[in-house]
């Protein structure tokens, strides 16, 4: 299976030796990418200097993480490979995980998307997010024996994706900048009968766990997430638009209750930029409800 390594960079120095010299460790071949969105430090100048295996495209301009992966997204396609593998710069995989990927990717083609085990950056245990997503909360309960084990969702950071299922789903939406784009992905995935699942024998690690969550970044979350259940095809624009705006009223009133008239603004505001959004949005759900490589 010829597979490409997308990495998407962004001041993508800190990762650079850890994540790149995994792939360099890979059993499988992986052709390997990186997509640098206008990287402030000497990222693009070490990757030329140090790493000239590595295929780079410099954008100049921070493009957001869905529009940058649709462009080696499109390339995959475009130069015949069998699968794009797309990996987080601040993170990296065990020697034998995108062999275990490739392997399960053709014995189980009704699943869409396959992501290896998500560990911490130390890899002694389990990424919080990723635990959350499979309900499983300690790496020794993993269902070691299982060839894969279907999730809901599991985030962007390791997602191996076949070439069927980008004829199929195609790219990312511009309706997400960054953050709730992968979240779009997966209901767009569903809408088109496909599944998620992650390997139990394969791992990577995603260096995450000691990264500050601010106030904004937290209110960032919580918007993209509710426009991903607004875009949601899996719902009736109707049923979707209004558990998406009702939903941050509701986040707002129940602020308010508690005093946090801070944070009640805040859901309000995010109520109206929902609702100001509601063309876009039913134009994009149109676009994605046709066949095609959407948004390639």
């Amino acid at each position: 299976m010829k597979i490409l390594t997308i990495i998407v960079s962004y001041n993508f120095e800190r990762w650079m030796k850890p994540c790149l010299e995994s792939l360099t460790r890979s059993v499988h071949p992986t052709d390997v990418l990186v997509i640098d969105n206008g990287s402030t430090d000497r990222t693009v100048s070490l990757l030329r200097e140090s790493y000239p295996w590595v295929r780079l495209i410099a954008n100049g301009e921070n493009l957001g993480f869905g529009r940058a992966n649709n462009i080696g997204l499109r390339l995959a396609l475009d130069e015949g490979y069998d699968a794009a593998f797309l990996l987080n710069q601040d993170a990296w995989v065990s020697p034998d995980a995108l062999g275990i990927l490739a392997e399960r990717a053709e014995r189980h083609p009704a699943f869409g998307i396959l992501s290896p085990v998500h560990l911490n950056g130390a890899g002694n245990g389990l990424d919080k997010g990723f635990a959350q997503y499979v309900g499983c909360p300690r790496r020794k309960d993993l269902p070691a024996d299982k060839d894969i084990v279907e999730a809901p969702f599991v985030n962007a950071a390791f997602w191996f994706i076949p070439a069927l299922t980008l004829r199929t789903v195609g790219g990312f939406s511009p309706l997400f900048y960054h953050y709730g784009e992968d979240k779009d992905y997966i209901n767009r995935l569903h809408r088109h009968g496909l599944k998620v699942g992650y390997a139990p024998q394969a791992f990577g690690c995603h260096d995450r766990e000691f990264r500050n969550v601010s106030r904004e970044a937290f209110f960032r979350s919580e918007y993209v997430y509710l426009l991903s259940e607004y875009a949601n095809l899996n719902r009736p624009f109707g049923s979707a638009f209004a558990y998406s705006v009702l939903a941050c009223v509701k986040k707002a009133l129940q602020a308010f209750a508690r005093l946090k008239l801070k944070d009640g603004c805040t859901y309000l505001r995010l109520t109206a930029k929902l609702s100001a959004r509601t063309c876009e949005a039913v134009r994009i759900r149109r676009e994605t409800e046709q066949a095609g490589a959407h948004f390639l």
